[in-house]
């Protein structure tokens, strides 16, 4: 799985204009729907920059980065120490197809513009595992780019799922029905959509009891 990596910077670090972008307005619904304490596991963490910015304003949670990416994991290590947070641990290399995953538990899990850069098949992996992991009422987070009832919501996507597709015939934007039935297939229902800048969304999924 190749990811635009953005610019690197003098110290190592990754930086992508994208991540410092949209972490606000991600972070205002994580704000609002993550569990107070606990160990939240951040899937595909990419450059880093999310996961500090979430682990700085939100203290009581303690944040498990994951890469698949070695470079990527090299920059999430770097952004945690530039930014001197002991609530992010050191990130691990996690494949979503790969069972048992390299965690045994987690509170709840965050995935940000993952799933349209993945095989098709990355979907229902995701939530298998997710579904190992997770308490009853555990909460996944999803956030992208999304077809709804089979079209697509802004003429940029898709121009972007045209451009993801000639890279590669398994990427391309997954259609948000198509997802909830996956989660659905693991024990997990979608419980919130919500409506982001840029014509993306976020999904709020929750683990049934």
């Amino acid at each position: 799985m190749l990811r635009r990596r953005g610019e690197r910077l003098s110290d190592g670090r990754w930086q992508a204009a994208p991540a410092e972008r949209n972490k606000g307005a991600i972070l205002e619904v994580l704000q609002r729907v993550l569990p107070r304490a606990g160990l939240v596991l951040e899937i595909a963490s990419g450059t880093g920059q999310h996961v500090v910015h979430f682990a700085r304003a939100l203290p009581g949670l303690t944040w498990q980065p994951s890469d698949i990416d070695p470079d990527f994991r090299a920059s999430i290590a770097l952004w945690t120490r530039h930014e001197a947070l002991s609530n992010v641990r050191e990130p691990l290399a996690l494949d979503v197809f790969r069972l048992p995953w390299p965690l045994a538990h987690a509170d709840a899990i965050v995935c940000i513009n993952m799933l349209h850069v993945a095989p098709r098949a990355a979907t229902a992996a995701l939530f298998r595992g997710a579904a190992a992991i997770l308490p009853a009422g555990g909460i996944v987070f999803l956030y992208g780019p999304y077809r709804r009832f089979g079209r697509h919501t802004a003429p940029s996507n898709e121009e972007f799922d045209a451009q993801l597709r000639e890279q590669d015939p398994e990427w391309g934007l997954r259609d948000l029905e198509d997802v909830e039935r996956a989660a659905r297939d693991s024990g997990i229902e979608l419980v919130e959509t919500v409506a982001m800048p840029s014509n993306n969304f976020s999904l709020v999924l929750r683990k049934a009891a």
